[in-house]
């Protein structure tokens, strides 16, 4: 019996996706599923849902509960990581509010920028701890790890635990796929691609359907106005911004508008509100989020733990088809995020890169792509930059690189000098105070 331990099981919707499509694939449908949490509401939710599955598709799969992370890692084959360290209150409100007392406006906040550093700070020291009991409990199980900010997640899990076997996943690359085809009327099975990059900044350098280049319809229908359509996936989230950077750099985003917009310093710029409604950027988009889903979460949660059957579809997860690969030595192909040990030879070496992987019974093999055009590993390299800076305070414990990697992020450099930029870090390590590794305290006023 394949087990499958989640970690942050609380999540309650992603976990029904992941176990639901395990479920539907023959492979791993009796598999047993590990379920910790650190909130026991949301634990026996969670529990009640995977039942529910279970009995929904007649299989023999198996459940257990854990509140100890090393009772449910114990003997995992597979482990998958979804949680939000200091969740929305009071991490993700605070990661926004101080940086709007310097001007500094941000939209996701969970990748790159001030946020996005600050979660990784808070982020990584607890994956390194799951990381350590792997390799205690279970040293042959591949971490599946869905936590943002997924590059430094990835690129600091690999500097400290190198034999850990990893891989950081996304589903940017299938929904950006949904998204043109959506745009395009197209099936979005029949259209074929290649992307490679970073996480939320790869490029899709082969867009085609039926051996025609795709690049050309796009570039025609957003010059005449045509396209961008109503997001299908977001709907107050239109897809102008990732249009623009096509229309200037040659090539499309594998993330959304609303996180690409924060991760560059052309959109969101004081004085230029002209900009926001142009591109209909959506600022503070990530707490407004969280606070719908929450919202939307107590009324899912009266009908999915109410004890009836649970209709099981595929969800568009790279995570079951990962393992099925895996457990039965089928080779399957995911977009991965692996340390680079030459696979996208143009970026440094041990930065995390996003490239197709061809899973089987061997593991994740990245596949080697290196023709990326000079402009787009130019981007690349800006986002790098932060991500280094702050794998290197991590590992070294070296916290004036907190205030590099500040420095050194595309949009804070945009807005903010250096004095105030260092201001701002002291302020974010102030109020996280609670939720950070002792050697990142912020210096005392004098």
């Amino acid at each position: 019996m394949t087990k499958i331990t989640f970690i942050g099981a609380g999540s309650t919707i992603f976990m029904q996706n992941i176990v639901g499509d395990a479920l539907l694939t023959p492979a791993l449908a009796d598999s047993h599923f590990a379920l910790m949490d650190i909130d026991p509401v949301r634990l026996m939710e969670s529990e009640a849902v995977a039942r529910a599955l279970i009995r929904s598709v007649r299989s023999n799969a198996t459940v257990s509960t854990h509140t100890d992370r090393r009772a449910a890692l114990d003997g995992a084959d597979f482990v998958i990581t979804a949680f939000q360290i200091g969740g929305y209150q009071p991490c993700t409100v605070t990661d926004f509010e101080i940086p709007k007392q310097y001007g500094l406006r941000q939209t996701i906040a969970d990748t790159l920028g001030v946020g996005g550093i600050m979660r990784g700070l808070r982020t990584v020291p607890v994956l390194w701890d799951v990381a350590h009991d792997m390799m205690q409990l279970c040293p042959d199980a591949t971490l599946l790890q869905y936590v943002n900010p997924m590059a430094i997640n990835t690129w600091a899990l690999a500097e400290k635990y190198p034999l850990l076997k990893q891989v950081g996943l996304c589903h940017s690359v299938q929904n950006t796929v949904a998204e043109l085809a959506h745009d395009l009327d197209l099936p979005k099975d029949d259209i074929r691609y290649k992307v490679a990059g970073v996480n939320h900044v790869a490029f899709f350098l082969r867009l085609e359907h039926q051996g025609q280049d795709l690049y050309p319809a796009l570039r025609q229908g957003y010059v005449s106005g045509r396209i961008p359509k109503a997001p299908l996936l977001m709907p107050r989230c239109p897809n102008k911004v990732r249009y623009e950077v096509m229309d200037h750099l040659g090539y499309f985003c594998t993330e959304s508008s609303e996180h690409l917009a924060e991760y560059v310093p052309w959109f969101i710029k004081d004085g230029r509100a002209d900009l926001i409604e142009k591109f209909s950027i959506p600022l503070d988009e990530y707490p407004t989020r969280c606070v719908e889903q929450m919202s939307n979460w107590k009324q899912q949660a009266k009908t999915l733990t109410d004890g009836r059957d649970i209709a099981v579809t595929r969800s568009h997860e790279f995570a079951a088809d990962i393992m099925n690969a895996i457990t039965s030595d089928s080779p399957y192909v995911a977009y991965g995020n692996l340390p680079n040990t030459g696979q996208i030879p143009q970026l440094p070496i041990g930065a995390a890169v996003e490239t197709p992987c061809l899973v089987d019974a061997n593991g994740v093999q990245p596949s080697v792509i290196a023709d990326i055009p000079p402009q787009l590993i130019a981007l690349m390299r800006s986002q790098i930059n932060v991500q280094e800076l702050t794998v290197r305070a991590l590992v070294d414990q070296n916290p004036e690189h907190i205030y590099h990697a500040a420095m050194m992020d595309p949009h804070t450099a945009a807005e903010l000098d250096l004095r105030q930029i260092r201001n701002l870090v002291n302020d974010l390590l102030s109020a996280h105070v609670d939720w950070l590794p002792d050697w990142c305290r912020p210096p005392r006023a004098a």
